[in-house]
């Protein structure tokens, strides 16, 4: 059917309502001076002019374009038909300001509607560009406030598919206090192109991503995202810095294919699974670790050799007053813990544990005490006994890391409901799994906790959600915790935690570890944004190979009851071939079943004198 005159005007009109406020206003202001012509020509053309006077064509439309705008101004009109001629003006005026009003307004609606809905761009430098939202950014984004805190302007801009109001709220709720970051906060999709404009992405110092939480693939969204970025035909000259979590080993290859040197990739099931089997080696680690993984107190830094060059390392680690130098990167090589005898290049990068990278600087070495050095020779590892609760898709990880750190003739237990032996090659250790449900107090009885050196509890995430496997996790805790009243020496437990505010409730005068998955791994995705050659030297702190961190006892370094300072330390420490990085001072009044409270203290003060009792350690990086 072909359409008819009427139709194609109001298809026409219904395009031209389309197109927004400018075509509106024009179409009203159109209309206003075609309706005010014909009324200015119907005056002059039948003469109904006022009683003082006649009016040509550009008088009569002045005086009617004037009646349109102010209703108050026909009071004065005199002469009938001049006054029926203005009143007719009057009210078409109402109905086009109401109008024009009405556009305004709607638009100015739809203005605050867009704002709210987080659409409009962002014009901001140098900021930390935050894409995607999962558990972790609250972490996250704490962490770059923290770090940000010497910054003169600091700006975080996230981008999500979710409701803009409902993401500042709760970004709002978990930060703790005022702070001079700037937060903006935009709606939108983080793998398309057109959304990635909204950011100010080509002026951002850096990029997380973080995957959802609630996909199957969290992985195919980092990878997109990333090649929504790099392969945009418009993007910048200047590379990159991205840094994100893959969760699966399998995709690592393709997201570091697509990201090449301008992106970062965590392993975050390798990074967890790491820290478990460290930490349950030694009471006390998972705090050390805690403290290297955050902006709060002493962090890495890499600093430049400057006047060191040509010391060697020992000699470094002694002109160092406000730091602890942990190692050297010379060229691609990151070496922890070096021989004091090596030798740093003009190229040489130091990795120094300090407060602040502004607080760095150099002097002569310092002196210590030689009288109160006291060095003793390492203890043979002897086969040990590991209890494993629960079970996860790092299980494997952690058997092999396990396995690596055992002596020879060590015996690992895996008890979790139909829990079955991976397939996982172990050459120090036998691996005995139980079938059985381990947060059951009379199934825990049989397993004789008390025969164990050490106690894992892995958070069972894989099919449970995070509140149910951390309640979970609590529940075993408690027993253990009930049990250990009558066990004669402490085990070592290290729990697995979700959820940090689990942690907090889980926590007592008792002094267990935790590993809080989400909050390590976040910390350390942060870590690598602020500064690219973290993730090279994250990997080594973290890594069973090579030098790892130890709590050894102080008597293995200085004589008991004396009084030393990080200085003499530092030297004993260079004479067994280790690092120093700080202390661990035990309260002997605060004792309990499962250990004792206790502090760790990094990079101390290198001049204050602390006594060491039996129970107090050195932090050192050793091997």
């Amino acid at each position: 059917m072909k359409p008819t005159l009427g139709d194609r005007l109001k298809y026409s009109f219904d395009k031209l309502m389309s197109k927004g406020l400018p075509a509106l206003i024009g179409l009203l202001a159109i209309v206003s001076l075609i309706f005010i012509s014909f009324i200015a020509l119907v005056v002059v053309i039948f003469g109904l002019f006022p009683d003082d006077g006649n009016l040509d064509f550009a008088e009569a439309f002045w005086l009617t374009m004037l009646r349109t705008l102010d209703p108050g101004t026909m009071g004065g009109d005199t002469g009938p038909g001049f006054r029926a001629a203005m009143l007719i003006v009057t009210l078409a005026g109402l109905i086009l300001v109401a109008s024009l009003i009405g556009i305004v307004s709607n638009a100015f609606n739809e203005k605050v509607e867009q704002l709210r809905k987080g659409r409009s761009n962002v014009i901001e430098k140098d900021h930390t560009l935050i894409l995607g939202w999962n558990r972790k950014i609250h972490q996250i984004v704490s962490e770059l406030v923290i770090a940000n805190e010497s910054r003169r302007r600091a700006t975080i801009v996230v981008l999500a598919d979710r409701d803009k109001v409902e993401m500042e709220d709760e970004l709002k709720s978990h930060l703790a206090g005022r702070s001079k970051t700037q937060i903006i906060v935009r709606t939108g999709d983080p793998m398309s192109v057109a959304d990635l404009k909204l950011t100010g992405l080509d002026t951002a110092r850096s990029i997380v991503v973080l995957a959802p939480d609630d996909t199957d693939e969290p992985d195919n969204f980092s990878i997109k995202t990333a090649l929504a970025i790099l392969n945009n035909p418009r993007r910048r000259t200047e590379p990159y810095r991205i840094a994100g979590e893959i969760k699966h080993e399998q995709n690592l290859e393709a997201a570091e294919l697509v990201g090449g040197t301008e992106a970062k990739w965590i392993l975050g099931e390798d990074l967890i699974s790491r820290l478990i089997v460290q930490t349950s080696r030694q009471r006390g680690l998972s705090a050390v670790y805690n403290d290297l993984l955050d902006f709060g107190g002493a962090e890495l830094y890499l600093a430049d050799t400057a006047g060191l060059a040509g010391e060697t390392f020992g000699a470094a680690a002694l002109s160092i007053p406000n730091g602890a130098l942990v190692g050297v990167i010379s060229g691609e090589d990151v070496v922890l813990n070096p021989p004091r005898t090596h030798v740093l290049t003009p190229e040489s990068q130091l990795i120094i544990l300090a407060e602040d990278d502004d607080r760095l600087g150099f002097d002569r070495p310092a002196t210590f005490d030689e009288k109160a050095i006291s060095v003793s020779k390492n203890e043979k590892r002897k086969p040990e006994r590991t209890l494993i609760l629960g079970s996860n898709a790092t299980l494997p990880m952690v058997l092999t890391e396990l396995d690596a750190s055992s002596a020879s003739g060590s015996t690992i237990v895996l008890v979790d409901e139909g829990a079955v032996a991976p397939n996982v090659k172990l050459h120090n250790t036998k691996l005995e799994v139980k079938s059985v449900n381990p947060s059951s107090r009379k199934e825990l009885d049989t397993l004789k906790v008390n025969t164990f050196d050490h106690v894992i509890v892995l958070a069972s995430r894989d099919n449970r959600g995070v509140e149910h496997a951390d309640a979970r996790t609590l529940l075993i805790l408690l027993n253990l915790r009930a049990m250990a009243k009558d066990t004669p020496h402490n085990i070592n437990i290290v729990s697995e935690m979700l959820n940090d505010k689990n942690r907090e409730l889980a926590q007592s005068n008792v002094s267990d570890d935790f590993i809080v998955s989400e909050q390590l791994v976040g910390n350390m995705i942060t870590m690598v944004s602020e500064n690219f050659e973290m993730q090279r030297i994250l990997t080594e702190v973290i890594s069973g190979d090579g030098p790892q961190l130890r709590l050894n006892p102080a008597s293995w370094y200085v004589k008991a009851n004396t009084a030393v300072n990080f200085n003499t330390i530092t030297e004993a420490a260079l004479r067994r071939g280790e690092s120093a990085l700080g202390y661990r001072i035990v309260d002997g009044g605060a004792r309990s079943p499962l250990g004792m409270s206790d502090r760790v203290t990094l990079n101390p003060n290198r001049t204050t004198e602390v006594t060491f009792g039996e129970t107090d350690s050195i932090v050192v990086f050793s091997g």
